[in-house]
């Protein structure tokens, strides 16, 4: 391909392509090495575009990574969304499946998300913190709704706390999933389960 073909090429992507690529590329290195050791202009080589057009979508790295953790978060609620009308007990085993299944397809974008939060900047940490109050407001309002689990918090006051620390121990247990551990998904979604339903009931 020619210089010139490669460049006809380049600009068949629309705005919204292009950024969609560009945070692909940046979930994946940012999953595979800390904040720091990841430049900018490795995004821009691997995408095929040069520094400046990347400037032109994400000013500053800080930019570009908190627009990373925001799309992987923004895909995580979406895919765990609760049903309304359908029982908590009968959602939890179907939507952890639907989210490790998205864990395991989209790993690094997974890691990068949760790397956040070792990241130096505050900024970027502040929209991973964020993410992860929009992810405990999604099931607290899924339990809320829910017959069994609505009275809960009336008389349970620690239930906020507790799905607190669920979250944390799910992405636990998804990042050690990640790394080898010897479970099948089923197995990790059983784990989950009974820890969540544990500190509820």
């Amino acid at each position: 391909m020619t210089a010139e073909q490669g460049e006809r090429v380049r600009r068949r992507l629309s705005t919204q392509e292009r950024r969609e690529q560009l945070l692909s590329v940046g979930a994946r290195l940012f999953s595979e090495s800390p904040y720091d050791e990841v430049w900018i202009e490795q995004v821009a080589e691997i995408a095929g575009v040069s520094r400046g057009l990347l400037y032109h979508y994400f000013p500053t790295k800080r930019d570009f990574f908190a627009a990373v953790v925001e799309r992987e978060s923004e895909r995580m609620l979406i895919l765990t969304a609760a049903v309304p009308g359908v029982p908590v007990r009968e959602q939890l085993s179907v939507g952890l499946d639907v989210f490790l299944a998205y864990v395991e397809a989209h790993a690094h974008g997974f890691r990068a998300f949760h790397r956040a939060d070792s990241a130096g900047d505050q900024a970027v940490r502040r929209v991973y913190q964020r993410a992860l109050a929009a992810q405990e407001r999604q099931i607290l309002a899924a339990l809320a709704a829910d017959p069994e689990f609505g009275p809960l918090f009336g008389e349970r006051p620690e239930v906020r706390l507790a799905v607190r620390g669920w979250l944390a121990f799910m992405t636990a247990v998804s990042l050690e999933w990640l790394r080898g551990a010897e479970l099948s998904r089923d197995q990790v979604r059983e784990v989950c389960a009974r820890a969540l339903l544990g500190v509820l009931v």
